[in-house]
């Protein structure tokens, strides 16, 4: 490998462990609108209740879970 290639993706290495792409912030649009449109019975088989889940539907695509931030 040149000298080049390993400076170009030693600099490029944090770029891939901190961005997001496009279908990544989908999936968690469609995952928010899921969540909003299960019933009682829905949320209480995964183990949250309606007020948790309100909540978490009403966060915009773009506001990531913690965990997201962690990468």
């Amino acid at each position: 490998m040149a000298l080049i290639d390993m400076i170009s993706s030693r600099a490029a290495a944090p770029l891939r462990r901190s961005a997001f792409s496009l279908t990544d912030y989908l999936a968690l649009r469609r995952s928010r609108r899921a969540l909003a449109r299960l019933d009682a019975r829905g949320l209480q088989d995964i183990g949250i209740d309606s007020q948790a889940a309100e909540i978490e539907a009403r966060r915009s695509f773009w506001d990531v879970p913690d965990t997201w931030k962690d990468q």
